[in-house]
């Protein structure tokens, strides 16, 4: 049998060791395979042995690889499996390597999960479907799920949809307040609020335009509609105006004093 006739420390690797048999290099192992293995200078190692010796030495590097991996922050099983793939590592070792994980506890993912919903609430303003969709994504199965978005209560969901809407209220002021309304419910759903969150959070928000803010939001629209339809004259061009302002929500009432108020200045040659 092959017997082991040196052994060096790498330059570059100083945990890795090159292992030298009957006076040339063959493989180069971990530290902590070295130690388990008792690789010393005249043992004996049989092909079998070595099968196996470099089975684990794969198995560590992958280990090392993922606590590389997991210092930047948590991961989830699936994200580690992921990434190891990409290191074009063999399935039989990625599994045995996050056996390893889990006996060693840097795997866990139901504190992944929870962590996750923590830092998701508090640093940014996700409804809770895009939570639960971004932890399906990393594998996460649906009893954890259920059990960190616990973390997430309806009314902390209810707090930062308001916040949203308050915002996008702020942004959007030339819209009717009908639409307004609208546009906020379409928004929050979008973010991942549900439909109960949402309801709660538009009866918090207060964007009651006055008479006089509803009719200039009516006139930069009606300027705007005014332009497609131009063309057109009479009853055509009123219904058709009509059906434009309403569909942004503004009452008729408004509309039909927009209308006269138009018709007046054209008569008036303005």
């Amino acid at each position: 049998m092959p017997t082991i006739t040196k052994i060096s420390v790498q330059k570059n690797n100083p945990e890795r060791y090159n292992i030298f048999l009957d006076g040339q290099y063959r493989f180069s192992v971990d530290e902590e395979v070295l130690a388990r293995f008792q690789l010393l200078k005249g043992k004996e190692i049989s092909s079998f042995e070595l099968d196996h010796i470099m089975l684990q030495d794969d198995i560590r590097k992958g280990v090392n690889i993922a606590i590389q991996f997991l210092s930047f922050r948590m991961r989830s099983e699936k994200e580690i499996k992921d990434y190891l793939r990409k290191k074009e590592m063999d399935e039989a070792i990625i599994k045995e390597v996050i056996h390893k994980l889990y006996e060693q506890q840097y795997l866990n993912d139901l504190h992944f999960a929870i962590s996750y919903v923590k830092t998701q609430v508090n640093t940014t303003r996700k409804g809770a479907k895009i939570i639960q969709l971004e932890l399906q994504q990393k594998g996460i199965n649906e009893a954890y799920i259920e059990e960190a978005m616990g973390y997430y209560d309806i009314d902390k969901q209810v707090e930062h949809a308001l916040l949203l809407a308050e915002k996008y209220a702020k942004q959007h002021q030339k819209l009717s307040e009908k639409q307004l309304y609208q546009r906020i419910e379409q928004h929050l759903a979008r973010k991942g609020y549900t439909f109960d969150v949402i309801s709660r959070a538009l009866k918090n928000l207060h964007v009651e335009k006055d008479e006089d803010e509803e009719w200039f939001a009516l006139i930069r629209q009606a300027e705007k509609a005014h332009k497609r339809y131009q063309a057109f004259t009479g009853f055509l061009y009123e219904q058709k105006m009509k059906q434009s302002l309403y569909r942004k929500g503004f009452s008729l009432e408004l509309i039909e004093r927009y209308l006269r108020e138009k018709e007046e200045q054209i008569e008036m040659g303005e």
